[in-house]
């Protein structure tokens, strides 16, 4: 039997398969010809190097779903699924209840004997701390067990910890080994650039990742010797820039252009940090330099995201906060806030030279990859396609602000700087 490509409507002549067609006297090929050998978009999905590796959770899922379920089998899980959560959820709510009852209990008995020896006093308190700490912290894993996307992987912007600290929170033996490679890596005189975006492709330790991108984007050279100088000259350059230009977004012919940037920073996201002040003014003069010296496109709607991920991962060079996104831009010295504006302001730059045609007129890199992902769900799941199609939604109205901002506006901030791991 042959089997069809999937989703194409006729699989490519294969001889092996269409023996029968080929003349029995014809001769063999003098040279030898590389068959092509049919595949499903199965196959070929296995043989991708895909960017998310798989854990034991992503297995167990993709293994239940290569069986083919019946409708009846299904509906009878998902009821027992149901029914255990409710049963975990009366459980959790009966070791509450009891827990508040040893409370009140144990807080009687302190109270009775509160007057005679301090001593005794002190250790049941003690006790009671180290019991109900024991039982908070057995239920908040218990609930940490039944939420699967928490158990998939450790969050990479929030528990941001300092990156030039030694010290680092405990790591699996997974994670202690890639960011071992990394730092093997980066060690040497030369990186090899090449070795390192075969390494990012999967996602870059946090600790490292300031580092990894300033070098895959092309700012940093591969030279360790030459890295500090090119980062005073290039700051130093960007400075320039400002003292230069900036002053004129008040000029008749800039006026346009600053509006717009002052109108759309208060819509990028993180909201808390878009409500800082400081970072408003950073971004402003980033964003104003760039429309500047790019005249052919100029500043365009979309492109104020494109410097967050940059901005975010930059901080934590200098900062100890646990959470990024609320730390207070202000509270860093002038010179830091200097450097890490800079470096965002290459970084992005970089970033758009390769995708420079998204943002001139008619955005025709944009209308080019909509184009594409048209195509591509066309092939994956042409039911979703034809769905789209009958009801006549175009890919445009609902994809173009995903290739605009770079999916920036569709995921959380964390997943969105896994993600320019790999775009890097």
């Amino acid at each position: 039997s042959i089997q069809h490509v999937y989703g194409a409507q006729h699989p490519p002549f294969d001889p092996l398969l269409h023996g029968t067609l080929i003349k029995p006297g014809s001769k063999p090929p003098t040279t030898p010809v590389k068959l092509k050998k049919v595949s499903t978009f199965q196959e070929f999905e296995s043989n991708t190097s895909d960017a998310w590796d798989l854990g034991d959770d992503d297995d167990e899922l993709l293994a239940i779903a290569a069986e083919n379920l019946n409708t009846e089998v299904v509906m009878e899980t998902a009821h027992k699924v149901i029914q255990n959560h409710s049963k975990l959820q009366e459980q959790h709510k009966f070791q509450e209840e009891h827990l508040q009852e040893e409370k009140q209990v144990e807080s009687a008995e302190l109270t009775s004997i509160a007057c005679g020896d301090n001593r005794l006093v002190k250790s049941v308190s003690e006790g009671n701390t180290s019991c109900s700490s024991d039982n908070v912290s057995e239920n908040s894993s218990m609930q940490r067990s039944q939420s699967l996307p928490q158990t998939s992987t450790p969050p990479l912007v929030s528990g941001m910890t300092d990156c030039n600290t030694s010290v680092t929170p405990a790591l699996t033996e997974r994670e202690a080994s890639r960011l071992d490679k990394f730092k093997q890596l980066l060690a040497g005189p030369n990186t090899d650039l090449e070795e390192l975006r075969k390494l990012s492709w999967s996602g870059i330790p946090k600790w490292v990742r300031p580092i990894a991108w300033k070098l895959l984007s092309g700012y940093l050279p591969a030279n360790v010797d030459r890295r500090e100088n090119t980062l005073q000259r290039k700051r130093k350059e960007y400075f320039a820039f400002v003292e230069q230009y900036y002053d004129s977004r008040n000029d008749e012919n800039h006026q346009d252009t600053y509006r717009q940037i002052h109108i759309d920073i208060p819509r990028m996201s993180p909201e808390v940090l878009r409500l800082q002040p400081k970072v408003t003014e950073i971004f402003e003069r980033i964003l104003f330099i760039w429309a500047i010296r790019h005249p052919a496109s100029g500043y365009v709607q979309g492109i104020n995201d494109l410097v967050t991920p940059f901005f975010v991962v930059f901080i934590c060079e200098y900062i100890e906060e646990e959470e990024v996104e609320n730390f207070d831009v202000s509270s860093l010295p002038e010179e830091v806030l200097q450097n890490i504006e800079a470096d965002s302001y290459w970084c992005m730059s970089k970033l758009l030279d390769g995708i420079q045609d998204n943002y001139t007129f008619a955005q025709p890199g944009i209308q080019k990859k909509v184009k594409m992902l048209e195509e591509l769900v066309s092939r994956i799941d042409e039911q979703v396609h034809r769905h789209l199609d009958q009801h006549e939604v175009k890919y445009l109205q609902f994809a173009f602000r995903w290739m605009n901002n770079l999916l920036m506006r569709e995921v959380p901030l964390r997943c969105t700087i896994r993600l320019w791991d790999t775009y890097q």
